[in-house]
């Protein structure tokens, strides 16, 4: 993950950037219940056992750690926590879905569980965690093992986990079995129920992130691609729609956007820009047996790309998705801090929210955020992912900006100290709780709080 900018705000820049455009913020909460009073809780107080600094009145408790024993007895808790998802369970159960991003060296890997297993020689899949209404936890176990590099993902309407490969190494390459860059869908509540089946209708690509229309079904994916020629926006439309658990398994068909006259989305620079008449257009080989599909022959009319597609989120009856940075010295056609592009399905329309710099003399008071999370009361939680202290900030409906996490766990040395970037961050369905991972040492915690005066 560290390699990647994933979701809304990335960047030097992007968040005080957003600071300047409280208009177009309350388009980034659109579904989302109205804020209560100004966000901030105070400054942060430094926490005795050197893990975690929160402010007065918020606690947290450390629910698993990287190489701890599984309480499942699978093996150790494996390592590098990302992208991860509260499910409702029963009784006010919660089962929290975490996804782990190992390469084919990766260790602790996630521990191979027969039947749950895609690719022997892979390193990466989830664990999940089952805790009661006090966030203890009543079991921890793998979710889904033997995939590659599971980065983010999403939530079904159906309460289960599609989690991510952002990864499409072959078979026979660093020594897997199987070809990886598909989506696997995880039942938190029985893993077993889903296995390690890849849904290999919805492509084979580096998939980052998923959000699906809960009306229709249509699933929307998006790919961040490293390297130029840069990822698609895509849409899966599914056989079964709103078919509950496994009904992705019957496949469909994958397509990919086109905006008419617009091959690189880093090219619009204007807020509220908007494009009518979006196109759809059917992805040649979704499998990428021979090409990659973004390198794929879409037509003389060709296809809309975007460097470092990351962000997938559904809200008021619209998909929004992010490039959270383009760089022209790289191959984009202009420069930007982050982008987040808003698509109306029943329109056919296309609107870029908000962009962000590089013409601001505004500064983040830190770098590189990363993973953001809606939270219940309207406003977002967004993960630091970059050098020196990491934090998660919070960033309200009217544009204020605090700090609500501060990393204590230091991952270099006394003379040279680096601390491991958050990420993960997801609140209970009570919205009693938030969910945080820190992903080097792997740490997963529930911190509570006065949070009826959030945002």
């Amino acid at each position: 993950m560290s390699a990647t900018r994933r979701h809304v705000l990335a960047r030097t820049g992007a968040l005080s950037a957003g600071i300047a455009f409280t208009g177009a913020l309350t388009e980034l909460f659109a579904g989302t219940a109205a804020a209560h009073g100004r966000g901030g809780y105070g400054p942060l107080l430094p926490d005795p056992a050197g893990l975690l600094d929160l402010p007065e009145g918020f606690r947290y408790r450390v629910l698993s750690r990287e190489g701890d024993p599984l309480r499942s007895g699978e093996g150790p808790v494996p390592g590098r926590h990302d992208g991860m998802e509260a499910l409702a369970g029963r009784r006010g159960r919660v089962h929290l879905v975490r996804n782990h991003e190992n390469r084919h060296s990766s260790s602790p890997g996630v521990p191979t569980v027969d039947g749950l297993t895609y690719d022997p020689a892979a390193r990466g899949g989830c664990t999940v965690l089952e805790l009661d209404g006090r966030n203890n936890v009543l079991s921890e176990r793998v979710g889904i093992a033997g995939t590659a590099v599971n980065c983010a993902g999403g939530r079904t309407p159906w309460d289960t986990w599609l989690t991510c490969e952002e990864n499409e190494d072959k078979a026979g390459t660093n020594g897997y079995t199987r070809d990886h860059g598909f989506i696997f869908e995880v039942d938190g509540a029985d893993p077993r129920r889903t296995g390690a089946v890849p849904l290999t209708a919805m492509g084979r690509f580096q998939h980052e992130a998923i959000a699906v229309d809960p009306a229709t079904g249509i699933v929307y994916e998006t790919e961040d691609a490293f390297q130029p020629p840069y990822g698609l926006f895509y849409r899966f439309l599914p056989r079964k729609p709103l078919g509950g658990t496994g009904s992705l398994r019957a496949g469909g068909e994958l397509e990919a956007m086109r905006v008419p006259g617009v091959p690189d989305l880093s090219a619009i620079d204007e807020t509220g820009a908007c494009f009518q008449r979006v196109e759809w257009v059917p992805v040649p080989d979704s499998q990428a047996r021979q090409t990659p599909v973004r390198l794929q022959d879409f037509g003389p009319r060709g296809i809309t790309r975007a460097q470092k597609l990351e962000g997938c989120y559904w809200g008021g009856g619209s998909v929004y998705f992010v490039s959270s940075f383009a760089r022209s010295d790289e191959g984009s056609a202009r420069d930007h801090f982050g982008q987040v592009w808003k698509y109306e399905p029943h329109r056919r329309r296309l609107t870029l929210v908000i962009v962000f710099g590089p013409d601001t003399d505004i500064q983040l008071p830190g770098e590189s955020p990363d993973n953001i999370c809606l939270t219940p009361s309207g406003g977002l939680m967004v993960c630091e992912d970059g050098d020196g202290a990491q934090h998660v900030y919070g960033l309200t409906r009217r544009g204020d900006l605090y700090e609500l996490a501060r990393n204590r766990q230091n991952i270099g040395s006394p003379e040279s100290p680096r601390w491991g970037e958050f990420a993960g961050a997801c609140f209970s369905p009570d919205g009693e709780t938030m969910y945080l991972n820190v992903y080097r040492p792997g740490t997963t915690f529930a911190i509570t709080g006065p949070w009826s005066h959030r945002d």
